[in-house]
């Protein structure tokens, strides 16, 4: 069975992020800066500031992991005691 696109992958994905790649780009970094989120993603790279635009299938493959820390967004009873 072939493996299928999903695109609920890249749903988390938000301005700004870090991400790395699988493959290096041609300066020799593999971390990249994401500038434009729609039908296709804009990258810019870390080492040298080329930007490029991939489609949401192509990053996909070729992405290895965010590296954007986010925190979980659940409250916890002790900040929601101090509200009231």
């Amino acid at each position: 069975m072939s493996q299928r696109y999903n695109p609920l992958m890249l749903t988390d994905l938000q301005l700004k992020d870090h991400l790395r790649l699988r493959k290096p780009h041609p300066c020799g970094s593999y971390e990249w800066t994401v500038v434009r989120l729609g039908a296709d993603i804009g990258l810019e790279c870390k080492g040298c500031g080329h930007r490029v635009m991939l489609t949401r299938r192509e990053l996909a493959k070729r992405m290895k992991a965010n590296l954007t820390k986010r925190e979980e967004q659940t409250s916890s009873p002790q900040t929601d005691a101090g509200k009231h």
